[in-house]
C-alpha cells in the first residue's frame, strides 16, 4: 500500500459487539504501529448495548429489565450508550501522519457530509444539527443527546460519531440508525421516518464507495491480517469480555 492509500473493509458478515469493538481498536493499533489507514463498514449480529469509555457502570444497571438480557460491551470512544441493532456502522483509523488526524473536527464534518450526500441520492434529506442540543443532564443513550456534528432528520438524530486518539493516531466510529429497535423503541431510524425502503447491504457498499476517498486512494484488496485477527482475539479476552476494563496505563 502507498502512503496515500486507504485499506477498505466492507464487512457484510455481522459480528458480535466484542469482536466489533476489538476490531476497531486493532485498526487503531495498526495505525499507530504500521502507519496504516483503514476505513471499515460493518454490521452487528444481535442487539447489543455499548457503553462509552467514561460511562460509569452502576450495579443497578444490571438489574434493568429493559436491557438485562442484552450483550453489553464497553467502547474505546466516549459518549453515551448506544443500542446497536438495526444499523450500519463505520470506523476509520488514521495514522498520526494523516492530515485529518490533526483536525478531528474536520474529520467529523467531512464524513458526515458525505453520508448526507449519499443518502440524498436515495431520496433521504438529512442535515447536520449545526448546534448542540441543550439538556439539563446527559441522557444515558447517545441518540438522546445532541451535538453540533450529529446528522438529523427533522429533529431526530440518525447518525452520531465518536473519536479516540492514541499516540497522534485517530479512531472515529459512528452508527447510522436504519430502524428502531424493540429495545429502544423511542429512538427512530431512517426507515421509521421516511416512506422509502432500501437494501442495507447495498447501502453499506454505496456508503463505503462514497466516504473512503475522503481519506485517500481506496484499496479494496487488503483484508484484516492474521496478526490483526490475533490482536482482536487477544483484546476480546483481555478487555472486551469485561465492562470495567481501562486503558489508562497506555499512552494515549
Amino acid at each position: 500500500m502507498s502512503d496515500s492509500s486507504v485499506r477498505v473493509i466492507i464487512d457484510t458478515t455481522p459480528h458480535s459487539g466484542q469482536w466489533n469493538m476489538a476490531c476497531d481498536e486493532t485498526l487503531l493499533i495498526s495505525a499507530c504501529d504500521n502507519n496504516l489507514c483503514t476505513f471499515r463498514w460493518y454490521l452487528w449480529e444481535e442487539a447489543t448495548l455499548s457503553l462509552g469509555y467514561f460511562q460509569k457502570v452502576e450495579p443497578s444497571f444490571f438489574k434493568n429489565d429493559r436491557w438485562a438480557t442484552l450483550p453489553k460491551v464497553k467502547r474505546l470512544s466516549g459518549g453515551g450508550a448506544i443500542l446497536h441493532h438495526h444499523e450500519i456502522t463505520y470506523s476509520c483509523a488514521l495514522p498520526a501522519t494523516h492530515p485529518l488526524a490533526e483536525n478531528p473536527a474536520k474529520l467529523y464534518q467531512k464524513i458526515h457530509e458525505q453520508i448526507i450526500a449519499t443518502l440524498k441520492k436515495e431520496g433521504i434529506q438529512l442535515h447536520l444539527r449545526g448546534e448542540g442540543k441543550v439538556t439539563p443532564h446527559d441522557p444515558f443513550l447517545c441518540f438522546q443527546r445532541g451535538d453540533a456534528n450529529d446528522v438529523i432528520f427533522e429533529k431526530h438524530k440518525v447518525l452520531g460519531s465518536a473519536q479516540r486518539r492514541r499516540r497522534g493516531a485517530l479512531l472515529q466510529h459512528g452508527s447510522l440508525l436504519l430502524s428502531k429497535s424493540k429495545w429502544a423503541p423511542e429512538i427512530p431510524g431512517i426507515l421509521d421516518l421516511v416512506s422509502l425502503g432500501f437494501d442495507s447491504h447495498k447501502l453499506l457498499e454505496k456508503l463505503a464507495q462514497a466516504t473512503v476517498p475522503i481519506l485517500g486512494e481506496p484499496d479494496f484488496e487488503q483484508p484484516v491480517t492474521e496478526k490483526e485477527k490475533n490482536c482482536i482475539n487477544h483484546l476480546i479476552e483481555s478487555r472486551y469480555r469485561h465492562l470495567n476494563w481501562s486503558s489508562k496505563k497506555q499512552k494515549t
